[in-house]
C-alpha cells in the first residue's frame, strides 16, 4: 500500500557494491584487514593513554577520545558493512538501520567538533604556554568534551526522528553497505524536502563552526610561529601540529564532498563513505604516533612493566 508507514516492514535489505559483485570479495578482504587494524590502533591509543601517567595532558585526553569516537563510529557500521560484503546482501531491520543512521551522524559530527577543540588545545599550548595548565585544567577539558559529545549527540536526533516519519512504500532495498541519512531520503516515498534542506543546512553548519574553530586556532599560531626568531623553535613550535592538521585534512576532504554534494552520484558518495567510515579511523592512530616520540616511549614504559622488564 502507498504510503505505508517504515515499522510495518521488517526493515531493509543493504546491497553494498552490488554494481561490481566480482569485486564484493575483495573489498571484503580489504575493509576486513582495515577494521582489525582500526581497532587494534585505536584501543591500543586509549589502554596507552590511561595506563601511561606521563601521558596524562590535555593533549592526549582529547587524542584518547578522538581515538574512541573513531573506533565507535567504524563499529558501528563495519561489522554490518563486512557482512553485506561476504553475502552480496544482507537484512538490517529497522531499529538496526536507524540506530546505525543515528550514531553515525552523532559520532561523525562529535569528531568534527573535537577537532575544532584540539585545535584551540594546540592554539593555547602555542600561544600562551605560560597560562597553558591554568587554561586547559581537567575540568576545562571533560566540560569540553561533556559540549563536544552533546552537540554531536543532541544534534543528530533531530534527523532520526524525522526520519523516523517517512514512509517508504514497497522500498526496501539500499545501494549502500549501511543505512546513511542520504540513501534513505533517496529510499523514500514521501517528500522529503524539509529533510534534505535541514541535512544540508545542518551539514554546513557543522562543517562551517568547527573548521572556523580551527581555522581561526591556526592563525593565531601560525602568527605567533613567525614571531619566534630562531628557525629551529618556529620547527619546534610547529611540528606539536603537524599530527593534529593531518588528522583535520584526512577527515575533511573526503566528508566535504560526500555530504555537500547533490543527490545524484551515489557510487561516487559510497566511495568518500568508505573512507570515513575506514581509512580516517584507521590512519589517525598511525598519524598520531608514527613520529611521536612520547607515544613510543609510552609503549615501551608500559609494555616494559606488563613483561617486568627493566
Amino acid at each position: 500500500q502507498a504510503g505505508e508507514n517504515l515499522t510495518l516492514w521488517p526493515g531493509f535489505i543493504l546491497l553494498g557494491f552490488s554494481d561490481v559483485p566480482e569485486l564484493q570479495p575483495t573489498i571484503f578482504t580489504i575493509f576486513f584487514s582495515l577494521y582489525v587494524f582500526m581497532v587494534l590502533g585505536n584501543l591500543t591509543m586509549v589502554l596507552l593513554i590511561r595506563a601511561d601517567p606521563q601521558l596524562h595532558t590535555p593533549m592526549y585526553f582529547f587524542l584518547s577520545h578522538l581515538s574512541l569516537v573513531d573506533f565507535c563510529l567504524s563499529s558501528a557500521i563495519s561489522p554490518k558493512a563486512l557482512e553485506t560484503f561476504l553475502l552480496g546482501r544482507s537484512h538490517i531491520s529497522f531499529w538496526g538501520c536507524f540506530a546505525q543512521m543515528y550514531l553515525y551522524l552523532a559520532l561523525l559530527i562529535s569528531e568534527s567538533f573535537l577537532l575544532g577543540v584540539m585545535a584551540y588545545d594546540r592554539y593555547v599550548a602555542v600561544c600562551k604556554p605560560l597560562l597553558y595548565v591554568t587554561i586547559m585544567s581537567r575540568a576545562r577539558c571533560c566540560s569540553l568534551m561533556v559540549l563536544v559529545y552533546t552537540m554531536g549527540f543532541l544534534s543528530s536526533l533531530m534527523h532520526a526522528v524525522l526520519a523516523g516519519r517517512l514512509s517508504f512504500c514497497q522500498a526496501r532495498n539500499i545501494k549502500h553497505f549501511f543505512c546513511e541519512l542520504p540513501t534513505l531520503l533517496q529510499l523514500s516515498c514521501s517528500d522529503t524536502r524539509t529533510n534534505e534542506t535541514l541535512q544540508a543546512a545542518h551539514a554546513a553548519l557543522n562543517i562551517m563552526s568547527s573548521f572556523l574553530m580551527i581555522l581561526l586556532s591556526y592563525t593565531h599560531i601560525l602568527h605567533t610561529i613567525l614571531q619566534i626568531p630562531l628557525a629551529r623553535g618556529r620547527l619546534k613550535a610547529f611540528s606539536t601540529c603537524t599530527s593534529h592538521l593531518i588528522a583535520v585534512t584526512v577527515f575533511y576532504a573526503p566528508g566535504v564532498v560526500a555530504y555537500l554534494q547533490p543527490r545524484q552520484g551515489w557510487d561516487e558518495a559510497k566511495l568518500l563513505s568508505t573512507s570515513y567510515t575506514i581509512l580516517t579511523p584507521s590512519l589517525n592512530p598511525l598519524i598520531y604516533s608514527l613520529r611521536n616520540k612520547e607515544v613510543k616511549e609510552a609503549l615501551r614504559r608500559v609494555l616494559g612493566r606488563k613483561l617486568g622488564l627493566h
